[in-house]
């Protein structure tokens, strides 16, 4: 499934150019702080498997003002190559590909 264009980046990492996105408005779960933040990737001209990164961070929009880093596009680049190394090909059609990057997330409720 496509990302949605509208409020999506282009990240062009190691000579290949993405788009990513991340929810303006958060889950339930994330609007608790019960689950973390997560973005999704694809590859900008042949959009196949959807890359979802799941983070350590809290929803920057979430119910209860809990502090939330930004996501930086140093962070997406990084993403995108450590998934690349797991065996994530963007450009096949295939189920999402998900990265877990959550460790050390606190629930805070």
């Amino acid at each position: 499934m496509a990302l949605v264009k509208k409020g999506s980046r282009r990240i062009t990492v190691d000579g290949t150019t993405y788009r990513w996105r991340l929810r303006g408005r958060p889950t339930y779960d994330q609007g608790l702080v019960r689950s973390p933040l997560a973005y999704a990737v694809e590859h900008a001209k042949t959009p196949g498997t959807t890359l979802v990164v799941t983070t350590n961070q809290p929803h920057p929009s979430n119910w209860f003002g809990t502090q939330a880093d930004a996501v930086l596009p140093s962070d997406v680049a990084d993403s995108i190559r450590t998934a690349r190394a797991d065996g994530w090909a963007p450009e096949r059609s295939r189920s999402p590909f998900h990265l877990d990057q959550s460790e050390g997330f606190v629930s805070s409720h």
